[in-house]
Order: C-alpha cells, then sequence, then structure tokens
C-alpha cells in the first residue's frame, strides 16, 4: 500500500491520514460496528503459533485460521527466546493451549547478516552493543530444529510432545515440515 491510498476498508472520500497509524485507526473505527462480540481468552483450537514478525507471513491465511482459534506469538526470526518461552508457559498453563507450531521462513532478515555485523552496525551507529542476542543465523531449518529442541527441553511448558516445526517459501507460498 503506497502512503497515498487509502488503507482498505477505509471511505475514498476520507482525508489524507496524517501517518500509517492514523490511517490504522481511522479504518479501525469503521469496523467497530462489526465487532462480532467478545471471544473466549481460551484459544478454540487449544494452539500457539511462534512465528517471525516478517509482515510477508499471513499466518491465518497461511492455516486457515480465525480470530479466537491460536495464540500467535512473533518476534524477528521467529526463534524461540527466553520470552517466547514465558508467553509459551502463560499460554499453556493459564490459557489450556496443547500444541505448538513453529513457522520460519525463507529469504528472512536474520540470514541477511551474522550475529557479529549486527552487534558491530549497533556499536558503530549507538555507540554501544545491545545486552540482548539478535539470532542470527544461515539455515531456517537448522533454526526450527534449535527452537523444538528449547521448548522440547523447557521443563515449565506442560505440554511438550505436540509441537511441529515448518519453513514457509516467500517466493512459492509453500510450507515444508522441519524433522
Amino acid at each position: 500500500m503506497s502512503s497515498n491510498q487509502p488503507p482498505p476498508g477505509a471511505p475514498s472520500d476520507a482525508p489524507e491520514p496524517a501517518s500509517t497509524i492514523d490511517a490504522l485507526i481511522a479504518v479501525a473505527r469503521t469496523l467497530e460496528t462489526d465487532f462480532p462480540g467478545p471471544r473466549s481468552v481460551i484459544p478454540s483450537r487449544h494452539l500457539a503459533i511462534v512465528a517471525c514478525m516478517d509482515s510477508r507471513l499471513d499466518l491465518f491465511r497461511i492455516f486457515g485460521l480465525h480470530a479466537g482459534d491460536a495464540h500467535v506469538i512473533r518476534n524477528a526470526g521467529g526463534i524461540v527466546t527466553d520470552d517466547v518461552l514465558r508467553s509459551l508457559v502463560l499460554s499453556q498453563r493459564f490459557m489450556q493451549t496443547r500444541e505448538i507450531v513453529l513457522l520460519h521462513h525463507t529469504n528472512c532478515g536474520l540470514q541477511q547478516k551474522t550475529e557479529d555485523e549486527f552487534r558491530e552496525y549497533l556499536l558503530r551507529e549507538v555507540g554501544q552493543e545491545p545486552p540482548y542476542e539478535f539470532g542470527a543465523f544461515t539455515d531456517p531449518d537448522d533454526s526450527v530444529r534449535r527452537s523444538i529442541a528449547r521448548i522440547k527441553d523447557h521443563p515449565f511448558l506442560a505440554h511438550r510432545t505436540h509441537v511441529r516445526g515448518f519453513v514457509y517459501n516467500v517466493e512459492t507460498g509453500t510450507t515444508k515440515e522441519v524433522t
């Protein structure tokens, strides 16, 4: 969407929004009358999905999901970090999820540079290194395997047997399971 086009659902005669956020809020306001009503905090499919934040990944389309079906946890690379584990523990222990899907993808931004390159860039730009790792990787299949291992080894997760990982090809729209 170009910045001079109204977002989908916005009235065509609406004034040009001041920012992308303003445009999003304008659409949200027009859709408030279509609100279907409250949903349960418990995902209907008892599923949690951990995926990359990449805007090319439409998880609801890829998996045929609807609002309320699953918890969706996203970050750079879809890697299982301590914060992802925290979210999964809450999802399982208090909101009844039983299965976990991991979705990484081809041509990920975390494949574009090494960990050292990310850190050196920020050191030059900001004058210090961040206190966290970025999780750079070269092979998405290996990254999925490492994430699955972190989940299966985490003692606070109640359900670690139904964990499966996939790589989505952003060029073809195909999804392959990583074994």
